[in-house]
């Protein structure tokens, strides 16, 4: 029985809050003079958005009776967590090469396919907003690179607050 069921735990309000955590990177970033500012502005909100998203996801799942590392939890965080590995060490690599011009295309394209895997276990709407990362992805990959803050805070912050009050009001907090 709970092989078939939907993971329901992604926080809706969560991931209103780290859209707004995104928003604020996306302003301070805009203003930062070094490409080593505006990487530590983007890399310190990640850490901040990630931390804020496993903790909405736990409290909801408490209040929901269940827990994250349910068999199908297992399954969202297991397909949603190797995109992210491969974009630390992708990040790594792109900063060695002195090419931080690709970070908010690789960014937006490797969440969005964890978003998009790990969705394969949850409710409708979460691939959909893989999709629509993965989209601002390709976009910023090969838009002007004074585009690329702009893009995050379109996504990052905009498709996290849109999708999250979605999840919020359709499937609880």
């Amino acid at each position: 029985m709970e092989r078939a069921t939907a993971f329901t735990a992604v926080p809706g309000w969560g991931g209103v809050g780290m859209g707004v955590f995104a928003l604020v990177a996306a302003a301070v970033a805009y203003t930062r003079l070094t490409a080593d500012e505006w990487l530590f502005t983007w890399l310190s909100t990640a850490v901040a958005a990630l931390t804020l998203g496993s903790w909405a996801m736990t409290a909801k799942a408490r209040r929901a009776g269940t827990q994250v590392f349910s068999y199908s939890g297992r399954r969202f965080v297991l397909s949603y967590v190797p995109p992210l590995v491969v974009g630390g060490l992708l990040t790594a690599a792109l900063v060695r090469a002195d090419a931080f011009w690709a970070l908010p295309g690789t960014w937006l394209l490797l969440y969005g396919t964890g978003v998009v895997t790990g969705g394969a276990f949850s409710v409708r709407v979460v691939p959909l907003m893989g999709l629509c990362f993965m989209a601002l992805g390709a976009i910023a990959l090969f838009a002007p690179p004074g585009w690329g803050t702009p893009l995050m805070a379109a996504g990052f912050g905009g498709l996290h607050i849109v999708f999250g009050l979605v999840i919020a009001r359709r499937y609880g907090g």
